[in-house]
This record gives C-alpha cells, structure tokens and sequence, in this order.
C-alpha cells in the first residue's frame, strides 16, 4: 500500500523540515499545501523531496479537502500531519506493518497524539494522549466541514496503533497566544452555530460505538455547550488541574493548563456572548454579526 502525508503550512521554517523526516522511511509522496509563505518554507520542504502546492486560505478543514481534491487516482492511504508533528519511530514503524496486512474493509486508522508546551511533555490533565483518526483510505475520508476543532472523518471500521504524534511547537509564548485569540474567533463561529444554524452541521459526535474524538465531541455539543457561558470554562479548568491531576505537569503544565483550559475557553465564552449582543442591538442575523465583531464571512 502507498501512503500520502498531506501537510498543510504557512510560514513554517523552523518546523517543516522536522514534520518531513519524520515521515519519510513510510511516505512514497509528501504533498504540502502552502498559503503563500513568507519565510523559506517552500524551499526546505522542496530541498527535502515534498511536492508544494501553493493555495488561498479559508480555514483548516476546506483547505485540507482542497489538497485531497489535488492528489492522483492511484493514491491508496492519507495522513494528515501538522507542520509543528511529527511521527515517533514506533509509530512510522507500525504505520509500515498496518498498511502492509491492513484488511480491505478497514477505512481508517487511529494513533495517539501528544503535545508539549514550553519544551515540556503534558502528560496529565486528561487532554494528552487523545487518540485521533490522521491515516485513512483515500476516497474513504475527508475533514469535517468546521471552522475549528476539526477531525478527519471515516465511514467504515477503523483500527487502533500504540505510537504517538508528537505536537511540539517551537515559537513563543506570544505567538501561541496571538494563536489562540484567533482560534477563539472560529471556535466561537461554531458554538454560536448550534444555536442560530446558519451553516451545515458537520460533527464526528456520538455518544456510544464512536471513537474517542466522537465522544469527546458529543460531550462538547451537548454538556458543555449548554452550560452558563464562562462558568463552564472554570469548570474545565477545575476538571483538568485538579481531577485529572494537571498540577503534575509542573510550572509549564500549570501555564498550559491555564492559559488553555481556562483563558482559552473562556475568551470563546466572551467571543460569543459580544456576537450576540450585536444582534440584539444591531437587529441582525449570526453571519452579519460574526463578520463585523469576528471578521470572518461564514458564506465563503
């Protein structure tokens, strides 16, 4: 069986190289999917034998169906890696044997993910690992149609490796927060969507038979979603640095764990309730209000 990695980037320098070597004793095609980078990605992902496509961006998921649009008839399997991945050897090692004996009626593979936060491994808190669905059968899997938290989604049965990806992101403290207020923005475009319906709900969530990302989703749209607005996010914070035992993770950990366990949240919690203040001053619909307080035209 052939593999695919799709990567998709804009201004990676400092981590493209990383996410292609790592991938390259199971990959027979590296595609990446560049939106006009500034830096020298284009030329270190090129100097490491990675096929670049250069795109407008919307958001992660219409650009990611976009790069599958681009790929040939004879490719067989996809994976989806960050450009700030990168795959263990234990898992290249287990992607090679799965794809050698993998079973016709299998559409997907699940692997774990990991993350790392100001040079450490978060082990606690109940986030890390997640197991995530990133290699699939291509014409078998696409990205769910979402402007944040977005997961690859199969309809057929699925199999589980041990191995991880590794999120380890080397830029600073300030870039991860100018980030996050951006990620804020579509995270709330999709909360405030559960309650107006302006654009399709596309959502992995199901509550019993689903893979880990479904159940997760399903608590999301329907525990957490309903829950009072900020308080909610307290409450996450709550579960994760203190249930789940996210203290353990040291002074990084406690920083990771707050800044996106709490201040994350609750800047969505905030994102949404000033949408909606807009409306109801401004007499007009979610989408009219989403462009002028969050700038993003849900109609693209």
């Amino acid at each position: 069986m052939t593999l695919t990695i799709i990567i998709l980037t804009r201004d990676e320098a400092q981590h493209i190289g990383r996410a292609i070597r790592s991938v390259q004793s199971v990959a027979n095609r590296i595609v990446v999917v560049d939106c006009f980078s500034t830096d020298l990605t284009v030329a270190i992902a090129q100097s490491h034998g990675a096929r670049v496509l250069q795109h407008p961006w919307v958001n992660y998921s219409m650009q990611f169906n976009w790069a599958l649009s681009q790929l040939p008839a004879d490719t067989e399997w996809v994976l989806r890696l960050d450009a700030d991945e990168y795959l263990t050897d234990e898992l290249s090692s287990e992607i090679a044997s799965a794809l050698a004996t993998v079973d016709p009626s299998v559409e997907g593979i699940n692997c774990h993910r990991r993350m790392t936060f100001q040079g450490r491994l978060i082990m606690h808190g109940g986030v890390f690992p997640i197991r995530v669905l990133r290699l699939f059968r291509y014409g078998c899997g696409e990205c769910e149609n979402r402007w944040m938290d977005e997961h690859i989604k199969v309809s057929g049965s699925t199999l589980d490796l041990k191995g991880e990806i590794i999120d380890d992101n080397l830029n600073s403290l300030t870039w991860w927060t100018e980030k996050h207020n951006k990620y804020a923005s579509r995270e709330a475009v999709d909360l405030l969507n559960l309650d107006h319906g302006f654009m399709p709900h596309d959502s992995v969530a199901q509550f019993r038979g689903g893979s880990e990302a479904g159940f997760k989703r399903w608590l999301k749209e329907r525990v957490y979603a309903r829950m009072p607005g900020g308080f909610r996010a307290f409450v996450y914070f709550f579960y994760r640095y203190v249930l789940r035992l996210g203290f353990l993770d040291g002074r990084e950990g406690t920083a990771f764990h707050f800044l996106q366990g709490f201040w994350y949240r609750y800047l969505v919690d905030a994102k949404v309730e000033e949408v909606r203040r807009y409306m109801r001053e401004r007499k007009v619909d979610a989408p009219q209000a989403i462009l002028q307080v969050l700038g993003i035209d849900v109609a693209r």
